[in-house]
């Protein structure tokens, strides 16, 4: 045989050899991508799980946050309903005491109240003596919940 085609058969044989082992390369190449995809596509698929379960978590932490709100309105209005129903008893008392004591000046001009700087009232009376009456003033104290008197 001759040497030139040794050399090309040699030539062919490595290039088969290279070939061969070019594309073996290139399945475990593919083969490679295909696990590292399949390795985002099960990560991706735990993300989005995650992101499910913060987003009920979010919305139901909104919820009650909104529930909550509303309680605090709806106590604050029932807060100023029962005020303002205090407010009303409270002028109806004051008009009724207002109307009484114009019927006492109307009934008898001199046993008519009148103020002492104490908080007391001094009333005339029938058989010539007096009789003492405190004064007692009614507040709206909104911060401790109830009446005070003084």
């Amino acid at each position: 045989m001759k040497t030139w085609l040794i050399v090309v058969i040699v030539v062919v044989v490595v290039l088969i050899l290279l070939a061969v082992m070019a594309r073996g390369r290139s399945r475990a190449a593919a083969e490679r991508k295909q696990v590292q995809a399949r390795e985002h596509l099960q990560e991706a698929q735990v993300r989005s799980a995650q992101a499910d379960k913060e987003q009920a978590l979010a919305e139901e932490q909104a919820a009650r946050a909104r529930r909550e709100r509303a309680e605090v309105e709806e106590r604050a209005a029932q807060a100023e309903r029962d005020a303002r129903d205090r407010v009303e008893v409270a002028q109806d008392h004051r008009a009724r005491a207002d109307e009484l004591q114009a019927k006492a000046e109307k009934l008898a001009p001199g046993v008519t109240a009148e103020g002492r700087g104490d908080g007391a009232t001094e009333l005339g009376s029938a058989d010539g003596g007096t009789r003492r009456i405190e004064h007692v003033e009614v507040t709206e104290d909104p911060g401790a919940g109830g009446a005070t008197y003084r």
